[in-house]
């Protein structure tokens, strides 16, 4: 049984971690819910806001919560009547933990989307005080959905294992994280749809109000006129905020527990030497991160109106670095030196690759994304028509996933590298799989994910400042106000697109070490060494086809976003015409738009369209293992391996497509609009509107969804791995 009060083992410090983020989380809590909420008409469009955000969240949970029952009584019904060793991987205790992790990564959500719709109408009030005002409201309440969401993911994933241990688990974690894998694949069952449906919702509306309002009507972006403004507010809310929380909660559970079947593996090799410090260094790790980012999040202040917000921000990521390097080197010490006395830095060094990972991708993101040459040579090719723009939109793309991909597969060879290194035995790389060397991978995906509650507090601070500038403008402020707002929002637009490249990287690290643990139970079941089983030869026909699955099955889901978002946003196109056409008072500023209806139209898009998609990654696999179970018993969790594999290769590519992709086209309209190549209102700027159109499903819906499905692919394999293995 677990024991959180021996000083061996540091796990004190996870309750410690939850009680200061929650404090924090209050302290923010009381200081912005004490500012104003303006005037009136900023009141009642902020109520509008929220109004429709709830409204759909009530309609999407709905959705889930009934799809997640009938999917915990399917995992509890195929171990009780298979019996044997399925009910020893599929039970009730399983099913209930893939309740938990579904309700806390919905409840994640929920929270990202509250805090933001209750700071996005201060925000906008501070705004007419000061900007300063206005960013400490506005990243403050980003800090408030960080601290919640990482108390969850933490605090509520470490209450799990400790009961599920004391219940089920005896002296043995083995037992216990055979059920607590279930809360992995709850937590990336509901983020999957939180993140799916969020995304269409918010790009159905965004498209509508942009190719009718700004290119057809020549209204402004944010104008009262436009029936899909509201909607497209509501969006902001629903997909970066409650699909972006829920994300990062699925992110620090799945990678917890992943980490930990590595470490049950790395204690099997010699129980009698090795502790079980291997197996809580990741909840440690993270409890020290999380108290980093609170200290990061403390020191981000902005001097005077000039400064550069970007900046300040980056002056407390590079704290919360700093201190993660720090504790990193203290967790590794204290909780390994024992074992292994000449080998524990080399883990610290497997720590540092993965932080290193992260800040390459962050920077390689804003590069492609913001005002660099990428950016520039998209906004000069719109000059000559939205074909052009198109075109090298896709272009920028794609040479965007090159040098990600490269880091991450020094990472990989690095971490894994090195963690071999440690090994006392003195592992041979070429010999076989090294499980210290998975060991290491596991440890360079925890620290890059330790600063996660500092990246989603700049996360949420993304959607705040956009839905203030909207309620500032809708509500008719004078033009100091917006401006103060616009800074703010191109600052948060900055930051959506850097969260982004750090989730992909998180999850390109996070996929390998998820189905490295997926072999492990695979092994375990067969009761054979790792390197036994970790084998997949693609040069196998009948083990290739499970790679050829996988990337059919990331195209086609892609497909489907893509498509979903398209049909939402016709439907959207065709309601803000209607009601130019049928009220000309609309447009002349005399009557009021039917916002309502347009919030309708996107609710109903994204709830009708996310459930296939969302549904792919679950039966595509289990049916494609299933039916080589019985065909080809000896190599079925091979090929099924091959597609987990394959598919996250693709995806990983697939997503940082998207990501870079769209965003580049987003900020190539800006930097028009911000005076270049003729301005708002030239052919370059509509060319370069219907270029961002094009984008926005990209980088908005189908890339952030891709990367969860990377995750969801290897957590639904991991629980239902005794379905595809020959028990003899």
């Amino acid at each position: 049984m677990i024991d959180i009060l021996d000083v061996n083992n540091l796990l004190f410090m996870v309750p410690i971690a939850a009680i200061v983020a929650l404090l924090f989380a209050l302290y923010f809590f009381k200081d912005i819910w004490s500012k104003d909420k303006g005037t009136p008409e900023m009141q009642k469009i902020s109520n509008a806001i929220e109004t429709g955000a709830m409204a759909y969240l009530r309609r999407q949970y709905k959705t889930i919560g009934i799809i997640s029952i009938i999917l915990a009584i399917v995992i509890a019904i195929v171990g009780f009547a298979a019996g044997g060793d399925f009910a020893k991987y599929l039970n009730y205790t399983v099913a209930v933990a893939f309740l938990i992790g579904a309700g806390f990564s919905i409840l994640s959500g929920y929270i990202g989307m509250r805090v933001s719709v209750n700071s996005n109408i201060r925000t906008a009030s501070a705004a007419r005080r000061s900007f300063n005002d206005a960013f400490i409201c506005s990243f403050r309440g980003g800090a408030i959905a960080g601290n919640v969401v990482s108390l969850l993911s933490l605090g509520g994933l470490f209450t799990v294992v400790v009961v599920y241990n004391a219940l089920i688990g005896g002296d043995s974690m083995t037992d216990t994280l055979h059920a607590v894998v279930g809360y992995a694949f709850g937590a990336s069952f509901a983020a999957l749809f939180a993140q799916l449906g969020g995304g269409i919702y918010t790009k159905a509306a965004d498209v509508g109000a942009d190719l009718v309002g700004k290119v057809e009507a020549g209204i402004p972006e944010d104008d009262p006129r436009n029936p899909a403004v509201i909607a497209d507010l509501v969006g902001d809310n629903v997909g970066d905020c409650a699909g972006r929380g829920a994300d990062i909660f699925e992110s620090t559970a799945a990678e917890i527990i992943g980490s930990m079947i590595i470490g049950t593996a790395v204690v099997a090799t010699a129980p009698q030497v090795l502790s079980e410090n291997w197996i809580f260094l990741p909840f440690v790790l993270m409890a020290f991160g999380l108290i980093a980012s609170l200290v990061g999040i403390s020191v981000v202040r902005i001097k005077d109106d000039d400064a550069d917000v970007c900046k300040s921000l980056n002056v407390g990521y590079y704290l919360t670095i700093a201190l993660v390097v720090v504790f990193l080197a203290v967790t590794t010490y204290v909780l390994l030196h024992e074992d292994i006395p000449d080998g524990w830095y080399y883990y610290f060094g497997t720590g540092i690759v993965g932080i290193a990972l992260g800040l390459a991708i962050v920077y390689l993101t804003q590069y492609y994304t913001g005002d660099h040459k990428p950016v520039k040579s998209i906004a000069q090719a719109s000059e000559t028509g939205p074909a052009t723009n198109v075109i090298y939109g896709i272009s920028i793309g794609m040479e965007s996933t090159v040098l990600p991909m490269i880091c991450i597969a020094i990472a990989i060879v690095g971490t894994y590298v090195l963690g071999n290194a440690a090994d006392p035995a003195g592992g041979d790389l070429f010999s076989g799989v090294s499980i210290y060397g998975l060991y290491g991978t596991a440890v360079g995906t925890i620290a890059m994910l330790a600063s996660s509650a500092f990246i989603l507090a700049e996360d949420t601070f993304g959607p705040i400042t956009d839905n203030a500038g909207g309620i500032v403008e809708m509500s008719n402020q004078p033009e100091e106000v917006r401006n103060r707002t616009d800074k703010l929002d191109s600052a948060g637009n900055t930051t959506k697109a850097l969260t982004k490249g750090y989730a992909m990287a998180s999850a390109a690290l996070a996929a390998f070490l998820l189905f490295a643990a997926y072999f492990e139970i695979v092994a375990e079941i067969l009761d054979v060494p790792l390197a036994a089983v970790f084998v997949v030869n693609l040069g196998d026909p009948l083990i290739f086809v499970g790679g050829l699955i996988g990337i059919v099955l990331v195209a086609f889901f892609t497909s489907l976003a893509i498509r979903a978002v398209g049909t939402a946003a016709g439907e959207m196109i065709e309601e803000v015409r209607r009601q130019f056409r049928e009220d000309k008072g609309i447009m002349e500023g005399t009557s009021e738009p039917d916002y309502a209806q347009c919030v309708d139209i996107a609710t109903r898009g994204a709830l009708r369209a996310m459930v296939a998609p969302a549904l792919l990654p679950i039966l595509v696999p289990v049916a494609f293992g299933v039916i080589y179970r019985i065909l080809f018993p000896e190599i079925a969790y091979m090929a099924v391996g091959a597609l987990i594999m394959v598919g996250t290769g693709v995806g990983i590519f697939m997503a940082n497509f998207l990501n870079n992709g769209g965003g580049a086209w987003d900020n190539a309209k800006k930097y028009i609009e911000s005076g270049h190549h003729g301005g708002k209102k030239s052919f370059a700027h509509a060319a370069a509107v219907v270029g961002d159109t094009v984008g926005d499903p990209f980088k908005d819906t189908a890339g952030p969804s891709i990367h969860v499905l990377v995750k969801l692919l290897s957590t639904i394999c991991l629980v239902t791995a005794v379905l595809y293995v020959v028990v003899v």
